[in-house]
């Protein structure tokens, strides 16, 4: 097949400016592999402290170097749903690699906090830094160099980017990411929105929204709309870090099961003691980076993987940028409809066709690269099939549907939903951010509205309240950036703003905060960067002035004459309380993080 001519652009630009750190990152990688596990060379203490609590049977595997030992990373605790499954897997990890004649040994645990619980609460500020606090928690379970591979346990938001970068980190260890499945399907996510928006306008109380929700949040498993956490299911199937089909399988059933067997035994194959050794420094390469790119235009997927995306990267020497983001999203149709670009949930994905029917698409059209190598062997066209359970319980591989079973879900490249991405990228006089726009209508694609300006997401909801927020305006949100205060998810915006939309008003959003992978019909200009307590322009704003937000054209500008504009002071961040809900052990990062468009983090 031939690649599109956009597609091999944009990989080649980045395999060239990233030559030098690319092979740097390499040459660690191979000196790495080169010394091997050193598990056999460990003083005799050393080995003794790295298996004395093994059974008989391990202890004595794990005596020579014979025997793969494989490193289990979990995110498992029993308050996320997501992660609530994988309260068992350790044991049946444990128990499928003796079968397969090795070694499983839990190497350490990382936090896993949930956005959903979070959302509006100071807790959301420890959110994106949790990442960095995830990737330094897994690296130090890997650095006992007791293993021969590893897999990861992880699904959300951040969890499964700082898992990421820990991996890359040690590059030259085989690594698979096994993953829970999503809950089933509970109330449609379009009825939990309008329950959500007739709260906020005081039309239903808090016991008929809190029924609402836990209809939708029901169960085990990742929340069922589009957001952050799926988008990295998606993404890991989609660079070749899962087994083909094993994203969106429910928890708690044979074939969940099955999967996370076979995706042990082939963690064990791939190591440098048999005959398919595949770190993971040597798969993620910039093609696979594009191919990560490409999933998340087609399907719309998260706007954090613009923060992600770019320090995933960054951990395997390669230096991805948001104008990579950007031009892609300009070539790479969109696919899917999953809330909130539509009404279906990632179940009703998976059932239209998955992730083999979207592989499928985009790989005939020439918008993913499939000479990559994946956890499965070479070449992407291997994640074309889907698993089945056979008669004795195990997973035999068929082709997957070669049509969409339901196309208002999933659609072939020829009937695409639009021909572009759901990103895109701005840029003017007040920085660049980027936008989501595949779910919002082509009406509100240019807003040039007053900007009605606050320091916080409470003060807006508190001049909602009151009745203030009248016209059409551009709600300019500032000091949400990671320097500020973290860089939370502002999703408690969404039903009042909605709201307002809703009642014929042309309303956006203007932030260097974030709205994550569930942003919405509004309009949102996010991660604006230069953020406002780096001097950015946002932070000149004032009441009033014009903001134009034109997502044809990709302009972010506020309309004020030049001169005046440039001559006027920044305004201060308010004097404030950052101390409490383990703020104050968050100061690194909030002194060291970088730009959003850098990946918003500390290394």
């Amino acid at each position: 097949m031939t690649i599109h001519p956009k597609v091999a652009e944009v990989t080649e630009r980045i395999r060239a400016r990233s030559v030098a750190s690319r092979a740097l990152y390499l040459k660690r990688v191979a000196a790495a592999a080169k010394a091997g596990t050193r598990r056999g060379s460990l003083a005799c203490g050393n080995l003794a402290h790295g298996f004395a609590a093994c059974g008989v049977e391990d202890k004595a595997a794990l005596k020579g170097d014979v025997v793969p030992n494989l490193g289990i990373i979990t995110a498992y605790n029993d308050m996320l749903s997501a992660h609530q499954p994988y309260e068992t897997y350790p044991e049946l990890i444990r128990h499928a690699a003796r079968e397969a004649g090795g070694v499983a040994q839990v190497a350490g645990g990382v936090p896993a906090m949930c956005d959903g619980v979070t959302q509006g609460q100071t807790g959301m500020e420890l959110s994106l830094f949790s990442r960095d606090a995830i990737a330094m928690s897994a690296a130090i379970g890997l650095s006992h160099n007791m293993f021969d591979a590893a897999v990861f346990l992880g699904i959300c938001d951040k969890i499964v980017p700082g898992l990421m970068i820990a991996a890359l980190s040690f590059g030259h260890l085989p690594t698979v990411f096994i993953p829970a499945g999503p809950m089933t399907t509970g109330l449609p996510n379009g009825e939990k929105a309008r329950i959500r928006q007739l709260y906020a306008e005081g039309k239903v109380g808090r016991p008929e929204l809190l029924e609402a929700e836990s209809a939708s949040y029901h169960g085990p498993g990742t929340c069922t709309f589009y957001g952050t956490a799926n988008t990295n299911q998606m993404m890991m199937e989609i660079m070749g870090l899962h087994l083909p089909g094993s994203s969106f399988v429910n928890p708690n059933t044979p074939l969940r099961e099955a999967l996370t067997k076979a995706a042990t035994k082939r963690a064990l194959a791939i190591t440098a003691l048999g005959n398919e050794f595949t770190p993971i420094g040597e798969i993620v390469d910039e093609k696979v980076i594009v191919n990560g790119v490409v999933g998340l235009n087609a399907t719309g997927g998260s706007t954090n993987h613009t923060m992600h995306l770019v320090a995933i990267a960054k951990a395997a020497g390669i230096q991805l940028t948001w104008d990579d983001f950007s031009d892609l999203s300009d070539v790479v149709p969109l696919l899917t409809r999953v809330y909130p670009n539509g009404l279906a949930d990632v179940n009703h994905f998976h059932a239209a066709g998955g992730m083999s029917f979207l592989i499928r698409e985009l790989l005939d059209a020439g918008y993913l690269h499939d000479d990559v190598k994946t956890i499965w062997g070479n070449g992407l066209s291997a994640y074309t099939v889907e698993p089945k359970l056979d008669a004795a319980g195990g997973i035999s591989w068929q082709e997957g549907a070669r049509e969409s079973l339901d196309e208002k879900v999933l659609a072939p490249v020829s009937k695409a939903f639009q021909p572009t991405g759901g990103l895109k990228l701005l840029s003017g006089n007040i920085g660049r951010a980027v936008i989501k726009i595949s779910a919002v209508k082509p009406d509100r694609h240019v807003i040039e509205a007053p900007a009605k300006v606050f320091d916080a997401q409470d003060d807006l909801l508190t001049a909602f309240k009151a009745g203030e927020l009248t016209g059409d305006f551009v709600a300019v949100i500032r000091f949400q950036g990671p320097k500020a205060n973290g860089m939370p998810e502002l999703h408690k915006l969404t039903p009042s703003l909605g709201i307002l939309q809703d009642r014929g008003q042309r309303v956006a959003l203007l932030t260097d905060g974030r709205m994550s992978g569930a942003s919405g019909k509004v309009p949102a200009a996010i991660h604006v960067t230069p953020e406002a307590l780096a001097g950015g322009p946002i932070a000149k704003i004032r009441d009033g002035d014009m903001i134009r937000i034109d997502c044809s054209t990709g302009a972010l500008d506020v309309l004020v004459d030049a001169a005046e504009f440039a001559a006027r002071p920044a305004a201060l961040r308010p004097e404030e309380e950052v101390y409490g809900m383990g703020r104050e052990l968050f100061e690194m990062f909030r002194a060291h993080a970088g730009a959003a468009e850098l990946g918003a983090g500390v290394f």
